[in-house]
């Protein structure tokens, strides 16, 4: 069977996830994923790409409260979920811009001083709406401050494949998924178009294109060649990496840890790539 093992969110981008045991669909994700981000000077989305550093900063939230511990010195912030600011401000990501509400000067001090470089903490609140690519998803689909869809999947078995190649075990949050799912065939996620879990249907709707943040150790900030060398040379289309399917779900709805995953259509076989798996 094939059933759901981990479910994650990031509740500020490029910041440490929190691992669930059952996660709400809202109309952009996961509840609270990636509904804050750091912005630089011209108000653009900041992440691990430039700044390694951010991985040391892990998140929590309890009693309406976003908590960051720098890892480093042990130093954290208590962050209302509401923002104290109303004023709404344009913030850039990748290719859109939208209005984010900036949450406050104590958390903008803060992450300047844990990430050394002049940030300020940004929220999107539900009046913004960020759509996905219309190329691949239906009308009106929206995200939130994720890099361009709601939901990442990984299969269990793929990531156990490309360990076996690399000989070394690399720990799942390396990608950075929303759903995990165990029972499956390395890299089964590749072909699923349409399936549910716990009656919700989701769609895949394009694989995930990586970037250099696989490389970068989610405990210790350094990085390395790998996984992006391995990946290459069995991951590769059109110049891309790909590893992982992103989604967006089709209802509304609570998906917990050991849901089984039923598929029910397969995408087309030229769109994704099924290598021979290591044995």
């Amino acid at each position: 069977m094939v059933q759901i093992s981990e479910l994650y969110i990031y509740p500020v981008k490029s910041l440490g996830g929190i691992k669930l045991d059952r996660a709400l669909i809202t109309d952009r994700g996961f509840k609270y994923d990636r509904r804050w981000m750091l912005i630089d000077t011209n108000n653009r989305f900041i992440s691990q790409r430039e700044n390694a550093q951010m991985a040391l900063l892990s998140v929590s939230i309890e009693n309406d409260f976003l908590t960051i511990v720098n890892t480093r010195n042990k130093t954290l912030i208590n962050i209302p979920l509401n923002p104290l600011k109303q004023e709404l401000i344009p913030v850039t990501i990748w290719d859109d811009t939208c209005l984010a509400q900036p949450v406050g000067d104590e958390a903008d001090e803060w992450f300047t001083a844990a990430l050394k470089m002049v940030c300020r903490l940004v929220y999107m609140p539900d009046e913004t709406e960020r759509f996905t690519d219309q190329q691949y998803t239906p009308e009106n689909s929206i995200t939130s401050f994720s890099d361009a869809y709601p939901f990442l999947i990984i299969g269990q078995a793929s990531l156990d494949d490309l360990n076996k190649r690399l000989g070394n075990v690399l720990p799942i949050n390396r990608f950075r998924p929303n759903i995990v799912f165990t029972g499956g065939t390395p890299y089964q996620e590749d072909t699923m178009d349409s399936f549910t879990i716990n009656g919700i249907a989701f769609k895949g709707v394009k694989l995930c294109a990586r970037c250099n943040i696989i490389t970068i150790d989610q405990s210790n900030a350094s990085s390395s060649k790998e996984p992006t060398k391995t990946l290459a040379s069995y991951r590769t289309k059109n110049n891309k990496i790909l590893f992982g399917q992103n989604l967006i779900a089709i209802d509304p709805g609570t998906i917990s840890v050991g849901d089984e995953l039923i598929v029910s259509t397969i995408h087309d076989s030229d769109r994704f790539i099924i290598p021979e798996t290591v044995s």
